[in-house]
């Protein structure tokens, strides 16, 4: 067969099926709309090419402080379903009023996760950072996978085959944190970073995690903090007699530094909590964020 006869043959073909010869025939492409980076990763492992995720938060910003825009519900009008963290990360619950307000389905992760409990303005509450722990994060996992299923389940099998791919690694990378963490001492185990975001990593792996006095994730540190409240901050830090302190990376480090200084301690590093690192860096990934940390911490205190 000449190569302008197979040609020929191949059109007739493909117009004979309506499709691209290879082409999967069901490939509908769902969509999912979720608040943070670190959902956003998760469900993209998941759902594979048959979803389109889309993240409402860039990286760098904060969950806690985040303002909805005009856009941000044209979006989730597109979703087949919405998914978010939960115990308000999502600062006046904005992602579910989003879906609410879309009538939506909504998936959230931190249902069937342990909550630990802290103090916010005099009031106790369920501590959303779950997903700092990667035995948190396998239960993130299931109940996306879940959300998926029910929007496609023809497809179920694929997404169980990927959730349990992925939940092998992240018992792969507890393991690997276990060893990294042992090089620390464990009366050099305490995590100070400038809210208590780590609540659920320290628990995990033996540490004493806290946020000094006065510290918040919003502009004050950054912008503005008040002549007694940075004196509450550098005495708070010295209390905990540490060498080093933590930082997210959605903080101006260069005010913070200047506490560290005052209060006799350096800053360790930045470490990714509420945000996951932009396209193209190391910490994309919420592995590559989990690794990152990890070598700082460890690098930092032991």
């Amino acid at each position: 067969m000449n190569r302008l006869t197979l040609f020929a043959v191949i059109a007739v073909l493909t117009a004979w099926n309506g499709t691209t010869i290879g082409q999967d025939e069901d490939a509908k492409t769902f969509r999912a709309v979720c608040s943070t980076t670190q959902v956003a990763d998760f469900t993209r492992q998941i759902g594979g090419d048959r979803w389109q995720v889309d993240c409402v938060l860039a990286p760098g910003q904060d969950p806690h402080t985040y303002e909805v825009k005009p856009g941000d519900s044209r979006l989730v009008a597109e979703a087949d379903v919405c998914i978010q963290n939960g115990w308000h990360l999502e600062g006046h619950d904005w992602m579910l009023n989003l879906a609410k307000d879309a009538n939506k389905p909504l998936v959230t992760c931190v249902n069937g996760v342990k909550p630990l409990d802290f103090d916010e303005d005099g009031m106790i509450v369920e501590d959303p950072h779950a997903w700092l722990s990667p035995i948190n994060a396998a239960i993130y996992v299931k109940n996306i996978t879940a959300g998926l299923k029910k929007v496609d389940p023809d497809h179920a099998d694929e997404y169980d085959a990927r959730a349990d791919y992925y939940v092998s690694q992240l018992r792969s990378l507890h393991s690997w944190i276990q060893k990294e963490v042992n090089k620390i001492p464990r009366a050099k185990r305490v995590l100070i970073s400038h809210h208590d975001a780590f609540q659920y990593f320290a628990t995990t792996y033996g540490f004493e995690s806290a946020a000094p006095a006065g510290w918040s994730t919003g502009d004050e540190i950054g912008a503005g903090i008040t002549p007694q409240r940075r004196a509450e901050v550098v005495e708070s830090i010295r209390s905990y007699k540490v060498k080093a302190i933590f930082v997210e990376t959605t903080i101006n480090p260069q005010v913070v530094r200047q506490i560290a200084k005052d209060a006799g301690v350096y800053v360790a590093g930045a470490l990714y909590a509420d945000s996951m690192g932009p396209a193209g860096s190391v910490a994309e990934t919420y592995f590559g964020m989990m690794r990152e940390n990890v070598i700082k911490i460890v690098s930092g205190l032991k």
